[in-house]
């Protein structure tokens, strides 16, 4: 799990940060520091799914923005997967709206 989250906040970030001609951002950059795989494996291991939840919405909030918002289709799907991540209750339930952020994120980028 924790390489998916970390994945799907790489994703995100990359969104917000990566601009054409640039260096692609990657796992060690700047932007990465509180959300690598060690941090989120943290909170996997102390089972802190508020903590992770709002990890990743604070890159999605950003990636949103770089979407155009819930104004754009684009937006309003990620806000649409965004939700459903919120409202896991469990690890177990992040699982699949996890895995379908990280897809949807990959796909757009």
């Amino acid at each position: 799990m924790e390489l998916t989250l970390e994945a799907v906040a790489l994703f995100a970030l990359k969104l917000v940060h990566e601009t054409e001609g640039a260096s692609p951002i990657l796992r060690d950059d700047w932007v990465m520091d509180g959300y690598q795989r060690e941090v989120f494996g943290l909170l996997v291991r102390q089972g802190d799914l508020a903590g992770i939840q709002v990890k990743l919405d604070e890159c999605l909030t950003l990636a949103l923005g770089s979407l155009g918002g819930t104004s754009t289709v684009l937006g309003r799907e990620l806000q649409r997967l965004a939700v459903e991540v919120c409202q896991a209750s469990t690890l177990e339930e992040l699982n699949a709206p996890l895995n379908a952020l990280e897809d949807y994120l990959k796909a757009i980028l």
